[in-house]
């Protein structure tokens, strides 16, 4: 059963954000599966790179939207991005050290709970604003 479902509550209306908010929802969905089934350390340290890489892939979008439209949002927003990057960087250093287990599922929980409200809060923002400008 997935940790995270998307649905179309989520849905900010730019097709692209969407669709990386759906493929941050897997790699999490995945990352809890590697852990329920017992993955081996290694390979859930890939699956935590990855998610990292993504989300940090996943944010230079937004804040090129952002940019683009001229979104009265965005220091705000790339301010709140800066602090899960930092925050999900020192999980992911905290794991590769050995700390693996506990760290996996606070590592789950954490970004289960940011996702949720980043994506139900601060991003159903912007949706509007960049959808006026033609953005979808």
């Amino acid at each position: 059963m997935p940790l995270m479902t998307w649905t179309e509550e989520m849905s900010v209306g730019v097709k692209a954000l969407d669709d990386d908010h759906k493929t941050l929802i897997e790699m999490l969905n995945e990352l809890n599966d590697g852990i329920e089934s017992g993955q081996p350390r290694v390979a859930l340290e890939s699956v935590i790179d990855g998610l990292t890489r993504y989300t940090k892939l996943h944010f230079a979008h937004e804040e090129r939207f952002f940019a683009q439209a001229g979104f009265p949002g965005a220091a705000e927003h790339k301010a709140e991005h800066e602090r899960l990057t930092r925050r999900v960087l020192n999980i992911q250093a905290r794991f590769e050290s050995g700390q693996s287990m506990e760290l996996s599922l606070e590592a789950l929980n954490f970004i289960k709970n940011w996702l949720t409200n980043h994506i139900l809060g601060s991003d159903m923002e912007y949706g509007p604003y960049l959808n006026a400008k033609g953005i979808k």
